[in-house]
């Protein structure tokens, strides 16, 4: 069973930048996995954000984060992350990284919230403006 851990939130200021680390655990590989970053606010569902394979290859953003927002993974470390620069006050959310299979990936399906089967805690992101 694949397990997440988010860190790296905060506080920061509107323009700032922010790493978010998520660290998998539950197997010798996540081969067969989709990741993704997905964000709550009080009140609304969850976004999704960005997502990629771990396998590799291309990455997927939300319009809202496109150009500002770099997902990445390092397969060594079993680390997912998200680089998170000239963040904005709309961008205070709940942070979540999850995990989905592999073939609803490749479907598109990582827009979905609810596809993922694997999720982190969560850890929360504010950007005073």
């Amino acid at each position: 069973q694949v397990q997440l851990a988010e860190s790296g939130g905060g506080l920061v200021q509107a323009g700032d930048s922010l790493r978010l680390s998520c660290a998998v655990s539950g197997g010798d590989t996540f081969n067969a996995y989709g990741m993704g970053w997905l964000r709550q606010v009080p009140g609304k569902e969850r976004e999704f954000v960005a997502a990629m394979s771990w396998i590799g290859g291309s990455m997927n953003y939300a319009e809202s984060v496109k150009g500002r927002f770099t997902i990445s993974r390092d397969k060594t470390k079993k680390t997912l992350y998200l680089q998170m620069d000239s963040l904005k006050s709309e961008d205070t959310a709940v942070y979540y990284c999850a995990a989905l299979a592999l073939a609803k990936y490749y479907r598109g399906s990582y827009t979905s919230h609810s596809e993922y089967e694997y999720w982190g805690q969560g850890t929360q992101v504010t950007v005073s403006s």
